[in-house]
């Protein structure tokens, strides 16, 4: 099939240059294991689980064959007042690893979704608890959470947000950023060690400018996935878990990009030993394949909602918040055929085991090359930063992709970052295909 016999004139693509798309379009028609074909006939690597997504790679029978039979079972009902089975079941699995205490999910359709079911959780359980002045955000410094109004507001992606102005939420701070570009330019597999406390500013300023009484909760990824893999100092999370506990503020890890075995565990907060409040999920859940997303809660939380409402009416909602397709039977059913592959095949294991494997070839092949000024990598994800060109930030980057993309590669630009994140499936010499079609385009940059 040739792009000109698709009529483009209609769909606006997100997040996408669609002026400079039109004229150089990339179409993808088919997908299996770590290659998509294209409209013409060719192969590209997905290196990178096409947006974090599809860590077991494309075309997985055992997922398509679940979704055949829900659709011939069940295809759809209401989440309101009644439930399915295949929820039930999902969410089950779901808790069984998330860490600790987090046993209650509540699903959406996305991460974005999961964001601001978050943050409304938080205001709701503070004030199921007498203290509904408890309505301040803190984010970070460049993360994402999401495109909703409540994620925009407590990310920290500077495009992302200049647009709404004053439609973004009042109430909420940042921290800041996790990286230094002069001492950890280059980080392999280890958390950096800062000579200073990154959180110092979070309890000498933040929290005394807003006082703790009237702090929600803090929302961070472990992990900065969407600003370009950045890893968290060495006892960051710990410290930050342990700030909050004093301040009897709610901890929110975004794992949307970390969850479900992107670190080689189920998620970052095993990989790092900490538990949050809440932990938001999506992508690798279906493995891409359809959408779903969540929040999962400790009992902790959603014994508090219920006990608020302990002496209302049976009938009465103790939660006024929900999607149409929350739980949504189809996709609870690829979740739970993913869960069960990703256990099957020991997948987590292997991500944990190619991690390095791609680190290595990413700091073999590319420090020293011009215009690289930083190499991160941890888990199965790395990312090369590259200095921008003068007034036009992300251009380089947009360069790269694109000549990689013409060369059988696909690889996310993100500012000046190039990152990959293959599916777990990823073999040796893949890797090494696609760090030296991207080794070759930074030189030809």
């Amino acid at each position: 099939m040739a792009y000109n016999d698709l009529r483009m004139d209609n769909q606006w693509l997100p997040f996408t240059p669609n002026r400079s798309f039109q004229k150089d379009p990339r179409i993808f028609v088919a997908a299996d294991g770590m290659h998509f074909t294209t409209h013409d006939g060719r192969q590209v690597i997905d290196g990178i689980s096409s947006l974090w997504c599809v860590g077991a790679g494309h075309n997985r029978k055992p997922i398509n064959e679940a979704i055949k039979k829900q659709l011939d079972t069940l295809d759809y009902s209401t989440a309101f007042s009644v439930s399915n089975d295949k929820a039930f079941r999902a969410a089950e699995m779901i808790a069984a690893m998330a860490p600790g205490d987090l046993n209650k999910v509540l699903f959406c359709n996305s991460g974005s979704e999961a964001a601001d079911t978050a943050m409304k959780v938080a205001l709701a359980h503070h004030r199921a608890r007498g203290e509904g002045h408890r309505n301040l955000f803190i984010g970070r410094e460049r993360g994402y959470h999401g495109v909703g109004f409540g994620g925009m507001s407590v990310g920290g992606i500077p495009a992302n947000r200049k647009v709404y102005g004053a439609a973004l939420l009042p109430r909420v701070d940042h921290l800041r950023f996790i990286h230094d570009p002069v001492k950890h330019a280059y980080v392999h597999n280890i958390e950096p060690v800062w000579d200073e406390d990154l959180l110092l500013e979070l309890e000498s300023r933040i929290l005394p400018l807003h006082d703790p009484s009237n702090v929600a909760a803090v929302i961070v990824e472990p992990v900065a996935g969407s600003a370009g893999w950045y890893v968290p100092p060495q006892g960051y999370l710990k410290r930050l878990r342990e700030i909050c506990d004093k301040h009897g503020i709610l901890l929110i890890f975004d794992e949307v990009i970390t969850g479900f075995g992107r670190l080689g565990t189920a998620f970052a907060s095993d990989y790092y030993g900490v538990q949050p409040d809440m932990l938001t999920f999506a992508k690798a859940v279906t493995n891409g394949v359809f959408p779903l997303g969540g929040v999962v809660c400790s009992d902790r939380i959603y014994g508090a909602m219920m006990g608020a409402h302990g002496s209302a009416p049976d009938h009465a909602i103790e939660f006024f918040h929900g999607y149409t397709y929350s739980g949504h039977p189809v996709a609870c059913a690829a979740a739970i055929a993913t869960l069960d592959l990703f256990r099957e095949e020991n997948l987590f294991a292997r991500a944990g085991e190619m991690g390095p494997v791609l680190g290595d070839a990413m700091h073999a092949a590319l420090k020293g090359l011009p215009n690289v000024i930083g190499i991160r990598s941890l888990g199965l994800a790395a990312a090369v930063e590259l200095a921008p060109l003068p007034g036009l930030p992300g251009k380089r980057a947009f360069d790269v992709f694109m000549d990689c993309f013409h060369r059988g590669v696909l690889v996310r630009n993100a500012g000046d970052n190039l990152v990959f994140a293959p599916p777990y499936i990823v073999e040796r010499a893949q890797i090494e295909t696609m760090v030296g079609t991207l080794a070759d385009a930074i030189k030809r940059a």
